[in-house]
């Protein structure tokens, strides 16, 4: 039994048809509020765009402190390191990260880790010495 391979698509589109859209024409597939955001700063987001493309044909790394870009359709396949406030994490984008922002998948707040008590914070632990 032979199976075809779905292709993946975003709002009925391929990512062919997606690449060959320019930033605002793109921005009428992104729901209200992602559009709203990618209109008022489209002319930021193409200087981007066009910045890392160029980076990404030489083989450079791409490392980037804006978290609140939307991920479009040129940025497809490429490496991409976000700051997260400590460090660069390196993302991957995927067709399926359109329309999300890249500080969504360089998280900023690590998940606590809890220690040991430390002396004299139970009542077991209040005569113990302190050496």
């Amino acid at each position: 039994m032979i199976t075809k391979k779905k292709e993946l698509t975003y709002r009925g589109k391929t990512l062919k048809e997606l690449q060959e859209l320019e930033v605002r024409e793109f921005a009428k597939y992104l729901q209200s509020r992602k559009r709203r955001t990618v209109l008022r700063n489209f002319q930021v987001l193409e200087d981007f765009v066009s910045r890392i493309k160029d980076k990404f044909e030489k083989g450079k790394k791409i490392r980037t402190h804006y978290r609140d870009l939307v991920v479009v359709p040129a940025m497809v396949g490429m490496k991409i390191s976000v700051y997260d406030g400590h460090a660069f994490v390196p993302v991957d984008i995927t067709l399926e990260m359109l329309g999300h922002k890249l500080g969504e998948f360089a998280p900023s707040r690590r998940r606590v880790q809890h220690g040991s008590a430390g002396v004299g914070a139970t009542k077991g632990s209040k005569h113990k010495s302190k050496k």
